[in-house]
């Protein structure tokens, strides 16, 4: 342990800076496919019950209409947040009629681009930006790679606990410039040891075949004669792989996370310079747009990232030109698939693993990236994607080759003062507990969620599609059966009602056309 980690635990381990960390804040986005009774995947609108999508609070869409997406508020107890989404979920199922809520990161029974509806934002210039930037990623990567779900998961600590630490460690930067920086070697920590995480807690080994349409089987096996599925025999999450949010026009993006400076200049280029690929497919006409420009980037969220450093932006502000304004305010971990065990795709074991892991990432030592770091990073994640649970499968360090075994021991003995602390501030072991069932997997990758989805295809001989549609509907009459009651259904539809005149109030303030809102939109980059 290096001095600067030991100074750190130290100085937030009396009782009063330990209770700070009671103060987490966290919030929860979950991805799930609207599917028909058959497992299709849904052709209807956007349920009009469910509000608006592009002004609710807690229901919005993702790439697809039918690519639901349930966003928590900021909460710093997790109970409250898994609680309110199941709430979500329980309101959802009221107003979807008889379509279900697909239980899985991999997507259901697919026929095709053209049965893919991309998501539809009303009128307003703000809602058309939306749906044409959806155009923009089905022309370039398709809109089957669109149809993935997952889980993301937005971590912040209280600005309490970082008044503690800016004292403590006596830095001379101000107190932003000091988050921002820290928040920084959280998120090259976390690139380097994400790997783990995705091993964990990866759920998405396997996937329908209907996801392949091309006949490429893209290195994964049949796993029955009728090839009804494919998988990776010992892959872990293969949404997090080269059938997930990949791009290999991305590949040669290096993005630097050593300062914000650098990394809002990266990001700046890659939307406003031209690419030659994307120039080839064209604006489109008027009316008829098929992406929002010729770049790599069409906007900061194209970039495909485990992790984000985010900042909330105000109304017509960019992402970028938000952190440029203040700095980071929280990051925004995207390499959770959906569990289909549970019955929300996460619970509090995860959620307390994730604060553990995330709050060592943030105190350990974080040595700046260097040229080769990239490199090593994207071949770890690859290798625990397709190959996690190889016996000895070998990861490369700055220091040289370890196994995953090895290396996983080392973290997850780290993380034991972390897991510490958390209980102390909140009474009892569940952190420790939670940190034992992590070793436990570790040793035995029997354990986890990818080798019990496999081991049950397998044993009940049902194809993944099978399994996650039993999943699906498991899960959907178990949280159907407890309705909300009758005070909670009603300020959920009333948020509906809401959303709805929101978003007519929005398309009612256009005052410019379209052309001329993106092009006061992209001129924000030019002062950045």
């Amino acid at each position: 342990m290096s001095s600067t980690y030991e100074q750190r635990l130290a100085a937030l381990a009396g009782a009063e800076q330990a209770a700070l960390l009671t103060g987490i804040q966290r919030g929860l986005e979950k991805e799930s496919l609207r599917i028909g009774p058959n497992g299709r995947l849904a052709q209807t609108p956007h349920p009009q019950g469910l509000g608006s999508a592009l002004t609710h609070d807690y229901i919005t869409t993702d790439y697809s209409e039918a690519l639901l997406e349930f966003i928590t508020p900021v909460s710093t107890s997790i109970d409250e947040s898994l609680n309110t989404l199941e709430d979500i979920h329980r309101f959802a199922y009221g107003e979807m009629g008889d379509e279900l809520l697909w239980a899985a990161s991999m997507p259901c029974v697919l026929e095709g681009d053209d049965q893919i509806p991309v998501a539809r934002y009303g009128n307003s210039n703000v809602g058309r930006m939306k749906t044409v930037y959806r155009y923009g990623l089905g022309y370039r990567y398709g809109r089957l790679m669109q149809t993935i779900a997952g889980i993301h998961y937005n971590f912040s600590m209280p600005m309490a606990w970082w008044e503690v630490a800016h004292r403590a460690e006596g830095s001379e930067l101000p107190l932003q410039d000091f988050i921002t920086e820290r928040y920084l070697g959280l998120i090259r920590n976390f690139r380097r040891w994400s790997w783990l995480l995705i091993y964990l807690y990866g759920a998405s080994p396997a996937v329908c075949s209907s996801f392949l349409r091309d006949g490429n089987y893209h290195g994964l096996e049949p796993f029955d004669e009728q090839v009804k599925s494919l998988h990776a025999p010992k892959g872990t999450s293969l949404r997090m792989g080269d059938l997930g949010y990949q791009s290999n026009a991305q590949k040669n993006l290096t993005v630097c996370y050593n300062s914000l400076d650098s990394y809002i200049a990266t990001l700046k280029e890659a939307i406003v310079q031209p690419h030659a690929d994307y120039a080839a497919i064209g604006i489109g006409e008027a009316g008829h747009e098929k992406q929002l420009n010729t770049s790599l980037l069409q906007i900061e969220n194209e970039f495909y990232s485990p992790i984000r450093p985010k900042r909330v932006a105000r109304s017509g502000e960019t992402p970028l030109g938000a952190l440029r304004r203040d700095g980071i305010e929280y990051v925004e971990v995207r390499c959770i698939d959906v569990n289909p065990y549970l019955p929300v795709g996460i619970d509090a074991d995860q959620i307390r693993f994730l604060d553990t892991f995330l709050l060592y990432c943030l105190l350990a030592d974080s040595p700046e990236c260097d040229d080769d770091e990239p490199g090593r990073i994207a071949a770890n994640q690859l290798a625990v994607v397709n190959r996690g649970r190889e016996p000895g499968l070998s990861l490369a360090t700055r220091e040289g080759d370890k196994t995953l075994q090895d290396w996983g021991h080392e973290l997850l003995t780290a993380l034991g003062q972390i897991a510490g602390g958390l209980d102390t501030a909140h009474g009892g072991d569940e952190y420790a507990r939670v940190l034992a069932d992590q070793v436990e997997k570790l040793d035995n990758p029997a354990l986890t969620p990818s080798a019990r989805i496999l081991a049950e295809m397998a044993e009940r001989d049902l194809p993944f599609f099978t399994l996650a549609m039993e999943a699906s509907r498991h899960w959907a009459e178990q949280l159907s059966s407890a309705p909300l009651e009758a005070g909670q259904l009603a300020a959920f539809r009333e948020a509906s009602t809401a959303s709805l005149a929101s978003q007519q109030a929005v398309e009612a303030a256009d005052s410019i056309d379209f052309e001329t809102y993106l092009a006061n939109y992209y001129a924000q980059y030019d002062s950045l």
